[in-house]
């Protein structure tokens, strides 16, 4: 059984009146899903230690027979949402279990975004996108960075953030200014990788360390250019002198 279609419900992502592309479909074959056009197999996941003890365990998983077991490995431990015990229902905590309900919380909920957002001409464009993108990641013609398969598509699909504080920034339009999402997978983080730069004063420097703090949370890097810093050998305006840039280095690692 395939994974249901899911709704974009989100307020601040009103359907565009714009117009957008005609996408047709060049992989996937038109009416039918691409997980139907595969043979599948059921597997153990596991990864043990170097005494063989096992560090990861998850049972009768669902990956598509192609696969080779480090992909299956990595797919399962690293990107399969959910606590396995609370049960195999993502939407009451469970564990995902099958690929197909990972790739496809994450080809569904880009395509519903690019519908929303007005990249698409209509739905069936938006409908061969989704298509495609995950006949791509199905047949490991082509993988997101691993933010992407943390984050993306765990509110739009199963809810998960909903009253757990509000989330990253993201830029409202109807306001006309950026405003934190009222949850932490509305607008999910799925950039592997982030530089920032710090002002010379303690506030910045600590900001910083927040900023670093919440990019690990997750699942991103952080570069930081901390030439800005004033070197060790240098003066404080209130006496005395800094610590210097690696101090704070080891701070933010």
């Amino acid at each position: 059984m395939n994974p249901p279609a899911a709704t974009l419900d989100s307020p601040s992502r009103p359907l565009s009146k714009t117009s957008g592309l005609a996408f047709e479909a060049r992989f996937s074959t038109p009416g039918i899903s691409p997980f139907d056009e595969i043979e599948w197999d059921h597997r153990t996941a596991e990864i043990t230690d170097d005494s063989g003890k096992a560090m990861f365990r998850q049972e009768n998983v669902e990956v598509p027979k192609a696969w080779s077991e480090l992909a299956t490995k990595i797919a399962v431990s690293k990107y399969f949402y959910g606590d396995a015990s609370l049960g195999k229902d993502p939407l009451k905590g469970g564990r995902e279990q099958s690929v197909r309900q990972l790739i496809h919380r994450v080809t569904r909920t880009i395509a519903d975004w690019g519908l929303a957002d007005g990249y698409f001409a209509d739905e069936t464009s938006a409908e061969n996108f989704y298509q495609d993108l995950t006949w791509l990641c199905l047949h490991q013609h082509g993988a997101f960075n691993s933010p992407v398969w943390f984050n993306v598509g765990l509110h739009h699909h199963y809810g998960v953030g909903e009253n757990g504080g509000e989330g990253s920034w993201f830029w409202d339009p109807a306001a006309g200014k950026a405003r934190r999402a009222p949850g932490q997978y509305h607008y999910p983080q799925a950039s592997a990788c982030f530089i920032q730069g710090v002002k010379d004063n303690m506030e910045d420097i600590m900001r910083l360390a927040t900023s670093e703090a919440m990019l690990f949370k997750y699942g991103s890097g952080s570069g930081s250019d901390l030439s800005t810093l004033r070197t060790s050998r240098e003066k404080l305006s209130g006496g005395g002198r800094p610590s210097g840039p690696l101090s704070f280095l080891r701070i933010y690692d």
